[in-house]
């Protein structure tokens, strides 16, 4: 299930690549997260895009593992050093990817609506995504799957985005 709290242009516009886009990580619990956030990242600097991964330090130990020589990910950050770089105007970027299969990544996807001007785009997964989805009250683009094992439902709303 997709929902989109934003225009049909903003999914256009996304397309059109070249943008400084942020991949926002939170805790690695669900299994999926860092596969799906490998393959966005792939997705996004085929078509041109200056990809940077922020996490928590699990999720980026995570990333860094699965990606040693920097195929897929290159620039990474800790999760709260970016935020207060964003925060401090030190920083910005056209995209983010938020990545949310509890409310602190709720939490994170909505600060960032807050102090970013990037276009938002939440990942809401996990067992209990739909009803996790409910609960944004600010502006983006929500990308839903009941994914915890399988990537392949998050996969496929990525690539109707991005391709």
């Amino acid at each position: 299930m997709e929902s989109s709290e934003s225009s049909g242009d903003a999914a256009s516009e996304a397309k059109s690549g070249k943008r400084r886009a942020l991949l926002l990580l939170g805790c690695p619990e669900v299994p999926v997260q860092t596969s799906i956030a490998l393959y966005l990242s792939f997705k996004l600097r085929k078509r041109g895009d200056e990809v940077v991964v922020a996490g928590t330090g699990a999720a980026l130990k995570l990333t860094k593992f699965a990606d040693p020589e920097g195929h897929y990910i290159g620039e990474t950050m800790n999760i709260d050093r970016c935020i207060a770089s964003i925060s401090e105007g030190k920083r910005d970027f056209d995209l983010c990817f938020a990545f949310a299969h509890s409310d602190a990544g709720i939490t994170y996807a909505g600060t960032m609506s807050y102090i970013s001007k990037a276009e938002l785009f939440v990942l809401i997964f996990g067992r209990g995504a739909e009803e996790l989805a409910e609960t944004i009250e600010f502006d983006c683009r929500k990308l839903v799957a009941n994914a915890v094992h399988d990537p392949m439902p998050l996969k496929k709303l990525i690539d109707e985005v991005i391709d």
